[in-house]
């Protein structure tokens, strides 16, 4: 492989089996870092995280809580829609709770109102008996079934679309909707993995189609939009279903879209303020 520089040294030029990539200048930075070890719990926020060809976001929809039968089979798992779940698309009182995983104990907190509530060993049947023991008493009037803690075998989580494996916000979107609606928008509200910064507002949807580079060596393609549900209409602080953000972006804009979805190609350790480049 030889790599030549051009007089920009933020423009890359890069030959390979006789093929020529293109890197171009940084056009957006990474402003903020998100995983979310339980379905419709508390976002997590990383420095760095290091991503892996063909996998899902590290540490994402680790698990979901099961509303009832869902008929999910962890010998055999296939995608299934959330509302099989405790989600926030119907269950607001979720964004009530703060919840923190630990990966190394495998164990779930869970706090309302500063006070700790419960606590449980995600790996073990008494861990995931206590979990569902509090959510059954805390969400007793929203349950269809007894609630059951969902583990996600390898390979597999628990996302909103099978091609969720990683989540991209622009953070200029989210401000224009806001101007929209005459309020600020919490980025959080859509619960994406990586916030990008320094895009126009809506350009992230002409980024579907192609690779980006993300850091040294990550390279992402972006394979979707996202498609936005009432979910996003829940303040994640407040718990309140205060806004109309499907519906304001039906008016707005034509669409329900907000963010884009990509996979990972190339594998590599990315953090707060790596710089994003479109690969050609």
């Amino acid at each position: 492989m030889v790599t030549r520089m051009s007089e920009s040294t933020d423009d890359i030029t890069t030959e390979a089996a006789g093929e020529e990539t293109y890197l171009t200048e940084a056009f957006a930075s990474i402003a903020s870092i998100y995983r979310y070890p339980v379905k419709g719990l508390t976002p997590e926020r990383l420095d760095l995280v290091e991503l892996a060809a063909g996998a899902f976001f590290p540490g994402d929809r680790l698990y979901a809580i099961e509303n009832g039968t869902s008929g999910f089979d962890p010998l055999a798992p296939e995608f299934q829609p959330k509302i099989k779940f405790l989600m926030l698309m119907r269950n607001e009182r979720l964004a009530a709770l703060d919840a923190k995983y630990d990966d190394a104990a495998t164990t779930l907190r869970i706090h309302q109102d500063g006070e700790e509530v419960v606590s449980g060993d995600l790996s073990t049947e008494a861990g995931r008996e206590a979990i569902e023991g509090f959510f059954q008493r805390y969400m007793r009037y929203e349950l269809r079934g007894a609630p059951r803690v969902l583990t996600a075998p390898d390979a597999f989580r628990f996302v909103d679309s099978p091609r969720g494996f990683v989540s991209l916000i622009n953070l200029a979107s989210c401000r224009a909707l806001g101007e929209e609606l005459g309020v600020p928008v919490d980025p959080l509200r859509f619960r994406g993995n990586l916030m990008l910064d320094g895009l126009e507002p809506w350009e992230e949807f002409d980024l579907v189609g192609h690779t980006i580079a993300i850091g040294n060596t990550a390279r992402l393609k972006v394979s979707s939009r996202i498609f936005r549900c009432a979910a996003t209409n829940v303040d994640p602080t407040t718990a309140k279903r205060n806004l109309d953000i499907p519906g304001t972006l039906m008016r707005s804009y034509g669409h329900t879209d907000c963010g884009i979805y990509a996979e990972v190609v190339t594998g590599g350790l990315i953090a707060e303020g790596d710089q994003v480049r479109l690969m050609r």
